[in-house]
Protein backbone atom coordinates (compact mmCIF):
# COMPACT_ATOMS: atom_id res chain seq x y z
CA UNK A 1 0.00 0.00 0.00
CA UNK A 2 1.86 3.01 -1.33
CA UNK A 3 -0.06 5.61 0.65
CA UNK A 4 0.09 3.73 3.97
CA UNK A 5 1.56 5.42 7.02
CA UNK A 6 4.15 2.64 7.37
CA UNK A 7 5.43 3.12 3.79
CA UNK A 8 5.54 6.86 4.19
CA UNK A 9 7.48 6.58 7.47
CA UNK A 10 10.03 4.27 5.82
CA UNK A 11 10.40 6.58 2.82
CA UNK A 12 10.78 9.69 4.98
CA UNK A 13 13.29 8.07 7.32
CA UNK A 14 15.31 6.62 4.40
CA UNK A 15 15.26 9.97 2.61
CA UNK A 16 16.51 11.73 5.74
CA UNK A 17 19.37 9.20 6.10
CA UNK A 18 20.38 9.56 2.45
CA UNK A 19 20.22 13.35 2.61
CA UNK A 20 22.30 13.38 5.81
CA UNK A 21 24.96 11.09 4.34
CA UNK A 22 25.13 13.04 1.06
CA UNK A 23 25.31 16.30 3.00
CA UNK A 24 28.30 15.02 4.99
CA UNK A 25 29.85 13.69 1.76
CA UNK A 26 29.64 17.00 -0.08
CA UNK A 27 30.66 18.91 3.05
CA UNK A 28 33.81 16.78 3.12
CA UNK A 29 34.51 17.56 -0.53
CA UNK A 30 33.92 21.31 -0.42
CA UNK A 31 34.60 22.35 3.17
CA UNK A 32 36.82 19.73 4.81
CA UNK A 33 40.08 20.75 3.02
CA UNK A 34 39.60 24.38 4.07
CA UNK A 35 38.73 23.31 7.57
CA UNK A 36 41.75 21.01 7.73
CA UNK A 37 43.93 23.81 6.34
CA UNK A 38 42.73 26.33 8.92
CA UNK A 39 43.11 23.74 11.64
CA UNK A 40 46.65 22.98 10.44
CA UNK A 41 47.56 26.68 10.36
CA UNK A 42 46.32 27.05 13.91
CA UNK A 43 48.25 23.93 14.90
CA UNK A 44 51.48 25.20 13.30
CA UNK A 45 51.14 28.51 15.11
CA UNK A 46 50.73 26.54 18.32
CA UNK A 47 53.87 24.48 17.47
CA UNK A 48 55.72 27.71 16.74
CA UNK A 49 54.70 29.10 20.14
CA UNK A 50 55.81 25.84 21.78
CA UNK A 51 59.15 25.93 19.98
CA UNK A 52 59.77 29.55 20.97
CA UNK A 53 58.95 28.64 24.56
CA UNK A 54 61.39 25.70 24.55
CA UNK A 55 64.17 27.72 22.92
CA UNK A 56 63.63 30.89 24.92
CA UNK A 57 66.89 31.88 26.64
CA UNK A 58 68.89 28.98 25.19
CA UNK A 59 72.56 29.74 24.47
CA UNK A 60 73.04 27.43 21.53
CA UNK A 61 76.84 28.06 21.42
CA UNK A 62 77.50 27.28 25.06
CA UNK A 63 75.16 24.29 25.48
CA UNK A 64 76.56 21.31 27.25
CA UNK A 65 75.89 17.92 25.78
CA UNK A 66 73.25 17.10 28.41
CA UNK A 67 71.40 20.41 28.01
CA UNK A 68 71.43 20.04 24.23
CA UNK A 69 70.06 16.51 24.51
CA UNK A 70 67.25 17.69 26.81
CA UNK A 71 66.24 20.52 24.48
CA UNK A 72 66.37 18.23 21.46
CA UNK A 73 64.15 15.68 23.20
CA UNK A 74 61.51 18.31 23.86
CA UNK A 75 61.59 19.48 20.26
CA UNK A 76 61.50 15.88 19.00
CA UNK A 77 58.40 15.19 21.11
CA UNK A 78 56.68 18.36 19.89
CA UNK A 79 57.50 17.52 16.26
CA UNK A 80 56.35 13.91 16.57
CA UNK A 81 53.06 14.70 18.33
CA UNK A 82 52.12 17.46 15.90
CA UNK A 83 53.34 15.81 12.70
CA UNK A 84 55.30 18.96 11.82
CA UNK A 85 58.98 19.13 10.94
CA UNK A 86 60.70 21.68 13.18
CA UNK A 87 63.87 23.51 12.24
CA UNK A 88 65.70 26.10 14.34
CA UNK A 89 68.39 28.05 12.45
CA UNK A 90 70.64 31.00 13.02
CA UNK A 91 70.38 33.50 10.17
CA UNK A 92 72.64 36.48 9.46
CA UNK A 93 71.90 38.60 6.45
CA UNK A 94 74.09 41.07 4.55
CA UNK A 95 72.17 44.28 4.10
CA UNK A 96 74.61 45.60 1.50
CA UNK A 97 74.83 42.58 -0.76
CA UNK A 98 71.25 41.53 -0.12
CA UNK A 99 72.28 37.94 0.53
CA UNK A 100 72.37 35.49 3.42
CA UNK A 101 75.70 35.63 5.24
CA UNK A 102 75.15 32.76 7.67
CA UNK A 103 72.44 30.09 7.87
CA UNK A 104 73.32 27.38 10.37
CA UNK A 105 71.15 24.75 12.01
CA UNK A 106 70.68 24.89 15.71
CA UNK A 107 68.13 22.02 15.54
CA UNK A 108 68.46 19.42 14.24
CA UNK A 109 72.20 19.35 14.55
CA UNK A 110 73.12 16.97 11.71
CA UNK A 111 73.38 18.25 8.11
CA UNK A 112 71.98 16.17 5.30
CA UNK A 113 70.34 16.75 1.97
CA UNK A 114 66.97 17.51 3.56
CA UNK A 115 68.51 20.22 5.64
CA UNK A 116 70.14 21.69 2.57
CA UNK A 117 66.76 21.84 0.83
CA UNK A 118 65.31 23.38 3.96
CA UNK A 119 68.08 25.99 4.00
CA UNK A 120 67.27 26.99 0.46
CA UNK A 121 63.57 27.32 1.19
CA UNK A 122 64.12 29.22 4.41
CA UNK A 123 66.61 31.47 2.64
CA UNK A 124 63.84 32.60 0.30
CA UNK A 125 61.65 33.62 3.23
CA UNK A 126 64.55 35.40 4.99
CA UNK A 127 65.36 37.38 1.86
CA UNK A 128 61.71 38.29 1.51
CA UNK A 129 61.66 39.52 5.10
CA UNK A 130 64.98 41.41 5.07
CA UNK A 131 65.32 42.50 1.49
CA UNK A 132 61.69 42.45 0.23
CA UNK A 133 62.29 39.96 -2.55
CA UNK A 134 59.26 38.38 -4.17
CA UNK A 135 58.37 34.78 -3.51
CA UNK A 136 57.72 32.60 -6.51
CA UNK A 137 54.20 31.75 -7.66
CA UNK A 138 54.24 28.40 -5.84
CA UNK A 139 54.09 30.19 -2.49
CA UNK A 140 50.69 31.39 -1.23
CA UNK A 141 50.47 33.23 2.06
CA UNK A 142 47.78 31.86 4.33
CA UNK A 143 48.35 33.85 7.51
CA UNK A 144 50.58 36.65 8.72
CA UNK A 145 51.30 38.01 12.21
CA UNK A 146 53.92 40.14 13.88
CA UNK A 147 56.40 37.30 14.49
CA UNK A 148 55.51 34.66 11.90
CA UNK A 149 54.02 33.96 8.48
CA UNK A 150 52.29 30.85 7.13
CA UNK A 151 52.47 29.78 3.49
CA UNK A 152 50.99 27.13 1.28
CA UNK A 153 53.80 25.88 -0.95
CA UNK A 154 53.93 23.50 -3.90
CA UNK A 155 57.24 21.66 -3.98
CA UNK A 156 58.00 21.00 -7.65
CA UNK A 157 60.80 18.62 -6.81
CA UNK A 158 58.48 16.39 -4.77
CA UNK A 159 55.27 17.35 -6.61
CA UNK A 160 53.55 17.80 -3.28
CA UNK A 161 51.88 20.59 -1.33
CA UNK A 162 53.22 21.78 2.01
CA UNK A 163 52.23 24.27 4.67
CA UNK A 164 55.25 26.16 5.97
CA UNK A 165 55.73 28.64 8.79
CA UNK A 166 58.67 30.99 9.34
CA UNK A 167 59.13 32.99 12.50
CA UNK A 168 61.86 34.90 14.24
CA UNK A 169 63.28 34.45 17.71
CA UNK A 170 65.93 36.32 19.70
CA UNK A 171 69.57 36.57 18.69
CA UNK A 172 68.89 36.09 14.93
CA UNK A 173 67.45 32.63 15.40
CA UNK A 174 64.56 31.55 13.16
CA UNK A 175 61.96 28.81 13.44
CA UNK A 176 61.00 27.02 10.26
CA UNK A 177 58.06 24.59 10.34
CA UNK A 178 56.99 22.34 7.50
CA UNK A 179 54.00 19.94 7.20
CA UNK A 180 52.81 17.91 4.26
CA UNK A 181 49.44 19.23 2.98
CA UNK A 182 48.82 16.40 0.57
CA UNK A 183 47.81 14.09 3.43
CA UNK A 184 44.87 16.37 4.25
CA UNK A 185 43.32 15.87 0.82
CA UNK A 186 43.97 12.13 1.00
CA UNK A 187 42.32 11.99 4.42
CA UNK A 188 39.25 13.74 3.05
CA UNK A 189 39.07 11.30 0.13
CA UNK A 190 39.47 8.30 2.42
CA UNK A 191 36.86 9.74 4.77
CA UNK A 192 34.37 10.16 1.93
CA UNK A 193 34.99 6.64 0.65
CA UNK A 194 34.53 5.24 4.14
CA UNK A 195 31.40 7.36 4.59
CA UNK A 196 29.84 5.92 1.41
CA UNK A 197 30.43 2.33 2.52
CA UNK A 198 29.19 2.98 6.01
CA UNK A 199 26.27 5.04 4.64
CA UNK A 200 24.94 2.10 2.59
CA UNK A 201 25.04 -0.09 5.70
CA UNK A 202 23.39 2.61 7.81
CA UNK A 203 20.59 3.10 5.25
CA UNK A 204 19.87 -0.66 5.10
CA UNK A 205 19.99 -0.99 8.88
CA UNK A 206 17.83 2.14 9.21
CA UNK A 207 15.20 0.73 6.84
CA UNK A 208 15.02 -2.50 8.86
CA UNK A 209 14.85 -0.51 12.09
CA UNK A 210 12.13 1.85 10.87
CA UNK A 211 10.11 -1.12 9.56
CA UNK A 212 10.21 -2.65 13.02
CA UNK A 213 9.48 0.67 14.75
CA UNK A 214 6.69 1.58 12.32
CA UNK A 215 4.99 -1.76 13.01
CA UNK A 216 4.70 -0.76 16.65
CA UNK A 217 2.51 2.16 15.59
CA UNK A 218 0.82 1.11 12.34
CA UNK A 219 -0.50 -2.23 13.63
CA UNK A 220 -2.36 -0.63 16.59
CA UNK A 221 -3.73 1.99 14.17
CA UNK A 222 -4.96 -0.79 11.84
CA UNK A 223 -6.60 -2.50 14.84
CA UNK A 224 -8.28 0.82 15.65
CA UNK A 225 -9.47 1.02 12.03
CA UNK A 226 -10.99 -2.49 12.26
CA UNK A 227 -12.63 -1.48 15.54
CA UNK A 228 -14.06 1.62 13.82
CA UNK A 229 -15.41 -0.54 10.94
CA UNK A 230 -17.10 -2.85 13.45
CA UNK A 231 -18.67 0.21 15.08
CA UNK A 232 -19.82 1.35 11.64
CA UNK A 233 -21.57 -2.03 11.26
CA UNK A 234 -23.14 -1.49 14.73
CA UNK A 235 -21.10 -4.37 16.16
CA UNK A 236 -20.41 -2.92 19.60
CA UNK A 237 -19.06 -6.19 21.04
CA UNK A 238 -15.74 -5.40 19.34
CA UNK A 239 -13.17 -3.91 21.72
CA UNK A 240 -9.70 -2.35 21.41
CA UNK A 241 -7.61 -4.65 23.62
CA UNK A 242 -4.12 -3.06 23.64
CA UNK A 243 -2.96 -1.64 26.99
CA UNK A 244 -0.81 1.22 25.75
CA UNK A 245 0.01 4.37 27.72
CA UNK A 246 0.72 6.62 24.72
CA UNK A 247 -1.57 8.66 22.47
CA UNK A 248 -2.73 5.55 20.57
CA UNK A 249 -3.78 3.95 23.85
CA UNK A 250 -5.72 7.09 24.79
CA UNK A 251 -7.42 7.00 21.37
CA UNK A 252 -8.27 3.30 21.83
CA UNK A 253 -9.81 3.95 25.26
CA UNK A 254 -11.79 6.85 23.80
CA UNK A 255 -13.11 4.65 20.98
CA UNK A 256 -14.12 1.96 23.48
CA UNK A 257 -15.96 4.59 25.51
CA UNK A 258 -17.56 5.91 22.32
CA UNK A 259 -18.63 2.37 21.39
CA UNK A 260 -20.26 1.88 24.80
CA UNK A 261 -22.00 5.24 24.56
CA UNK A 262 -23.25 4.55 21.02
CA UNK A 263 -24.52 1.13 22.07
CA UNK A 264 -26.34 2.67 25.03
CA UNK A 265 -27.75 5.49 22.89
CA UNK A 266 -28.89 3.16 20.11
CA UNK A 267 -30.47 0.86 22.69
CA UNK A 268 -32.34 3.82 24.15
CA UNK A 269 -33.39 4.92 20.67
CA UNK A 270 -34.62 1.42 19.82
CA UNK A 271 -36.54 1.28 23.09
CA UNK A 272 -38.03 4.72 22.49
CA UNK A 273 -38.85 3.80 18.88
CA UNK A 274 -40.48 0.55 19.99
CA UNK A 275 -42.50 2.40 22.61
CA UNK A 276 -43.47 4.97 19.99
CA UNK A 277 -44.59 2.24 17.58
CA UNK A 278 -46.56 0.56 20.35
CA UNK A 279 -48.09 3.90 21.28
CA UNK A 280 -48.97 4.61 17.64
CA UNK A 281 -50.42 1.14 17.29
CA UNK A 282 -52.36 1.61 20.52
CA UNK A 283 -53.64 4.95 19.31
CA UNK A 284 -54.64 3.40 15.99
CA UNK A 285 -56.40 0.57 17.77
CA UNK A 286 -58.10 3.00 20.12
CA UNK A 287 -59.24 5.12 17.20
CA UNK A 288 -60.51 2.03 15.43
CA UNK A 289 -62.22 0.88 18.64
CA UNK A 290 -63.75 4.32 19.04
CA UNK A 291 -65.11 4.26 15.50
CA UNK A 292 -66.40 0.70 15.93
CA UNK A 293 -67.88 1.65 19.30
CA UNK A 294 -69.70 4.63 17.85
CA UNK A 295 -70.93 2.56 14.94
CA UNK A 296 -72.11 -0.27 17.20
CA UNK A 297 -73.72 2.05 19.73
CA UNK A 298 -75.49 3.88 16.93
CA UNK A 299 -76.67 0.59 15.50
CA UNK A 300 -77.81 -0.79 18.86
CA UNK A 301 -79.62 2.39 19.83
CA UNK A 302 -81.24 2.91 16.46
CA UNK A 303 -83.84 0.13 16.87
CA UNK A 304 -85.11 1.00 20.40
CA UNK A 305 -85.13 4.72 19.58
CA UNK A 306 -87.12 4.04 16.41
CA UNK A 307 -89.56 1.89 18.38
CA UNK A 308 -89.93 4.49 21.14
CA UNK A 309 -90.40 7.25 18.56
CA UNK A 310 -92.95 5.21 16.55
CA UNK A 311 -95.08 4.19 19.51
CA UNK A 312 -94.88 7.66 21.03
CA UNK A 313 -96.10 9.21 17.78
CA UNK A 314 -98.90 6.58 17.70
CA UNK A 315 -100.02 7.68 21.16
CA UNK A 316 -99.95 11.34 20.13
CA UNK A 317 -102.02 10.66 17.02
CA UNK A 318 -104.44 8.38 18.89
CA UNK A 319 -103.93 5.54 16.40
CA UNK A 320 -105.83 3.24 18.75
CA UNK A 321 -108.28 4.75 21.20
CA UNK A 322 -108.90 1.67 23.29
CA UNK A 323 -107.12 1.54 26.69
CA UNK A 324 -105.52 -1.82 25.99
CA UNK A 325 -103.71 -0.53 22.88
CA UNK A 326 -102.50 2.61 24.64
CA UNK A 327 -101.25 0.47 27.54
CA UNK A 328 -99.42 -1.82 25.05
CA UNK A 329 -97.81 1.22 23.40
CA UNK A 330 -96.69 2.47 26.81
CA UNK A 331 -95.31 -0.93 27.79
CA UNK A 332 -93.23 -1.08 24.58
CA UNK A 333 -91.85 2.41 25.19
CA UNK A 334 -90.95 1.60 28.82
CA UNK A 335 -89.40 -1.75 27.82
CA UNK A 336 -87.23 -0.25 25.06
CA UNK A 337 -86.20 2.64 27.32
CA UNK A 338 -85.19 0.10 30.01
CA UNK A 339 -83.12 -1.79 27.43
CA UNK A 340 -81.38 1.43 26.39
CA UNK A 341 -80.73 2.33 30.02
CA UNK A 342 -79.29 -1.14 30.73
CA UNK A 343 -77.05 -0.98 27.66
CA UNK A 344 -75.73 2.49 28.57
CA UNK A 345 -74.96 1.34 32.13
CA UNK A 346 -73.08 -1.67 30.79
CA UNK A 347 -71.13 0.47 28.33
CA UNK A 348 -70.13 2.89 31.10
CA UNK A 349 -69.05 0.02 33.31
CA UNK A 350 -67.06 -1.57 30.46
CA UNK A 351 -65.45 1.77 29.58
CA UNK A 352 -64.27 2.25 33.18
CA UNK A 353 -62.78 -1.25 33.26
CA UNK A 354 -61.00 -0.96 29.89
CA UNK A 355 -59.40 2.40 30.65
CA UNK A 356 -58.40 1.50 34.18
CA UNK A 357 -60.88 3.81 35.87
CA UNK A 358 -62.76 0.97 37.57
CA UNK A 359 -60.49 0.17 40.51
CA UNK A 360 -60.60 -3.41 41.81
CA UNK A 361 -61.35 -3.61 45.54
CA UNK A 362 -60.14 -6.99 46.77
CA UNK A 363 -62.07 -8.55 49.60
CA UNK A 364 -62.32 -11.99 51.16
CA UNK A 365 -65.80 -13.45 50.57
CA UNK A 366 -67.60 -16.76 50.20
CA UNK A 367 -67.99 -17.63 46.51
CA UNK A 368 -70.75 -20.12 47.27
CA UNK A 369 -72.95 -17.40 48.78
CA UNK A 370 -72.49 -15.21 45.70
CA UNK A 371 -73.50 -18.09 43.36
CA UNK A 372 -76.54 -18.86 45.53
CA UNK A 373 -77.68 -15.26 45.27
CA UNK A 374 -77.37 -15.07 41.46
CA UNK A 375 -78.98 -18.50 40.94
CA UNK A 376 -81.93 -17.62 43.18
CA UNK A 377 -82.41 -14.31 41.31
CA UNK A 378 -82.54 -16.21 38.01
CA UNK A 379 -84.87 -18.93 39.26
CA UNK A 380 -87.96 -17.42 37.60
CA UNK A 381 -86.14 -17.43 34.24
CA UNK A 382 -85.21 -21.09 34.65
CA UNK A 383 -88.86 -21.94 35.27
CA UNK A 384 -90.19 -19.80 32.41
CA UNK A 385 -87.95 -21.57 29.88
CA UNK A 386 -88.36 -24.96 31.54
CA UNK A 387 -84.62 -25.28 32.05
CA UNK A 388 -83.20 -28.21 34.01
CA UNK A 389 -80.68 -26.66 36.41
CA UNK A 390 -77.83 -28.69 37.88
CA UNK A 391 -76.20 -26.81 40.72
CA UNK A 392 -74.66 -28.61 43.68
CA UNK A 393 -73.77 -26.19 46.44
CA UNK A 394 -70.54 -26.84 48.32
CA UNK A 395 -71.07 -27.70 51.97
CA UNK A 396 -67.95 -25.87 53.12
CA UNK A 397 -67.46 -22.18 52.30
CA UNK A 398 -65.16 -21.49 49.34
CA UNK A 399 -63.37 -18.26 50.28
CA UNK A 400 -61.78 -16.23 47.52
CA UNK A 401 -60.00 -12.87 47.10
CA UNK A 402 -61.68 -10.62 44.51
CA UNK A 403 -64.03 -7.68 43.96
CA UNK A 404 -67.38 -9.21 44.93
CA UNK A 405 -69.47 -6.76 42.91
CA UNK A 406 -67.46 -7.37 39.71
CA UNK A 407 -67.47 -11.15 40.13
CA UNK A 408 -71.24 -11.04 40.60
CA UNK A 409 -71.41 -9.24 37.23
CA UNK A 410 -69.34 -12.03 35.62
CA UNK A 411 -71.51 -14.82 37.09
CA UNK A 412 -74.70 -12.98 36.08
CA UNK A 413 -73.46 -12.57 32.48
CA UNK A 414 -72.43 -16.25 32.23
CA UNK A 415 -75.81 -17.47 33.57
CA UNK A 416 -77.78 -15.00 31.40
CA UNK A 417 -75.76 -16.08 28.35
CA UNK A 418 -76.49 -19.76 29.17
CA UNK A 419 -80.23 -19.09 29.60
CA UNK A 420 -80.41 -17.21 26.27
CA UNK A 421 -78.54 -19.90 24.28
CA UNK A 422 -79.74 -23.14 25.94
CA UNK A 423 -81.50 -25.57 23.61
CA UNK A 424 -82.03 -29.25 22.91
CA UNK A 425 -82.18 -30.88 26.37
CA UNK A 426 -82.35 -27.44 27.97
CA UNK A 427 -79.85 -28.29 30.70
CA UNK A 428 -77.64 -25.79 32.55
CA UNK A 429 -74.93 -26.97 34.92
CA UNK A 430 -73.17 -24.66 37.39
CA UNK A 431 -70.24 -26.06 39.35
CA UNK A 432 -67.28 -25.05 41.48
CA UNK A 433 -63.96 -26.86 40.94
CA UNK A 434 -61.63 -26.09 43.89
CA UNK A 435 -57.84 -26.39 43.63
CA UNK A 436 -55.05 -25.76 46.13
CA UNK A 437 -54.58 -22.04 45.36
CA UNK A 438 -57.32 -21.44 42.75
CA UNK A 439 -60.98 -22.17 42.25
CA UNK A 440 -62.71 -22.49 38.89
CA UNK A 441 -66.38 -21.62 38.28
CA UNK A 442 -67.96 -23.35 35.23
CA UNK A 443 -71.33 -22.61 33.59
CA UNK A 444 -72.41 -25.20 30.98
CA UNK A 445 -75.49 -25.15 28.76
CA UNK A 446 -76.70 -27.64 26.18
CA UNK A 447 -77.06 -26.33 22.62
CA UNK A 448 -75.12 -25.61 19.47
CA UNK A 449 -71.30 -25.28 19.91
CA UNK A 450 -69.66 -21.97 19.03
CA UNK A 451 -67.91 -22.06 15.61
CA UNK A 452 -64.12 -22.29 16.01
CA UNK A 453 -63.63 -19.14 13.95
CA UNK A 454 -65.80 -17.15 16.37
CA UNK A 455 -64.34 -18.32 19.69
CA UNK A 456 -61.73 -15.55 19.87
CA UNK A 457 -64.20 -12.90 18.69
CA UNK A 458 -67.02 -13.46 21.17
CA UNK A 459 -65.15 -11.40 23.81
CA UNK A 460 -65.23 -8.28 21.58
CA UNK A 461 -67.85 -5.57 22.12
CA UNK A 462 -71.09 -5.96 20.17
CA UNK A 463 -69.96 -9.20 18.53
CA UNK A 464 -72.81 -11.64 18.01
CA UNK A 465 -72.44 -15.19 16.69
CA UNK A 466 -76.15 -15.55 15.85
CA UNK A 467 -77.53 -12.04 15.29
CA UNK A 468 -81.14 -13.22 14.73
CA UNK A 469 -81.22 -15.16 17.97
CA UNK A 470 -79.58 -12.29 19.84
CA UNK A 471 -82.30 -9.93 18.68
CA UNK A 472 -84.92 -12.36 19.97
CA UNK A 473 -83.80 -12.01 23.59
CA UNK A 474 -82.69 -8.37 23.25
CA UNK A 475 -78.93 -8.99 23.61
CA UNK A 476 -76.36 -6.38 22.54
CA UNK A 477 -73.05 -8.29 22.65
CA UNK A 478 -71.61 -6.44 25.66
CA UNK A 479 -71.87 -9.08 28.41
CA UNK A 480 -68.83 -11.17 27.47
CA UNK A 481 -66.77 -7.98 26.90
CA UNK A 482 -67.49 -7.06 30.50
CA UNK A 483 -66.38 -10.55 31.61
CA UNK A 484 -63.09 -10.10 29.72
CA UNK A 485 -62.44 -6.64 31.24
CA UNK A 486 -63.25 -7.83 34.80
CA UNK A 487 -61.02 -10.91 34.65
CA UNK A 488 -58.10 -9.00 33.11
CA UNK A 489 -58.46 -6.40 35.88
CA UNK A 490 -58.12 -9.29 38.37
CA UNK A 491 -55.18 -10.82 36.38
CA UNK A 492 -57.03 -14.14 36.31
CA UNK A 493 -57.80 -16.63 33.55
CA UNK A 494 -61.14 -17.10 31.79
CA UNK A 495 -62.36 -18.89 28.67
CA UNK A 496 -64.83 -21.04 26.79
CA UNK A 497 -64.84 -24.71 25.76
CA UNK A 498 -66.99 -26.48 23.19
CA UNK A 499 -68.54 -29.89 23.81
CA UNK A 500 -70.51 -32.13 21.49
CA UNK A 501 -73.76 -31.23 23.20
CA UNK A 502 -73.11 -27.68 24.35
CA UNK A 503 -70.75 -24.92 25.53
CA UNK A 504 -69.00 -24.28 28.83
CA UNK A 505 -67.79 -20.84 30.02
CA UNK A 506 -65.36 -20.64 32.97
CA UNK A 507 -63.23 -18.30 35.07
CA UNK A 508 -60.75 -18.69 37.93
CA UNK A 509 -60.19 -16.83 41.22
CA UNK A 510 -57.42 -16.75 43.78
CA UNK A 511 -58.05 -18.60 47.03
CA UNK A 512 -54.73 -17.75 48.66
CA UNK A 513 -54.25 -13.99 48.52
CA UNK A 514 -55.11 -10.96 46.50
CA UNK A 515 -52.89 -10.07 43.48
Amino acid sequence: MRSSLRTRLIMIFTGMLVITILSVYFANIFFLPSYYQNTKVTQMKSVYSGTVKICDGVDWQGLSEGEQSRIYDKLDILSSNSGVNIYVLKVEAHSISGDIATLDYAYPANSDRLQEVTKDQLGKYVKAVFFGTQLDENCQMLSQSENCEVYKVFDERLSSNYIELTGQMKDSYWVYLRANYQSIQESAAVSNQFLLHVGVFIVMAGIILIMFVSNQYTKPILRLARHARDMQKLNFSSRYQDTRRDEIGVLGDSMNALSDKLEETISELKTANNELQIDLQRRTEQEQMRQEFLANVSHELKTPIALIQGYAEGLLENVNDDPESREFYCDVIVDEAAKMNQMVKRLLSLNQLEFGNGQVHFEHFNLCSLLDSVVNASDILFKQKEIILSYKREEEPVMVWADEYMIEEVVTNYISNAINHVSNEKKIEIKIVPDRDLVRVCVFNTGEPIPEGDIDKIWSKFYKVDKARTREYGGNGIGLSIVKAVMEAHNQKYGVKNYDNGVEFWFELDRKSAN
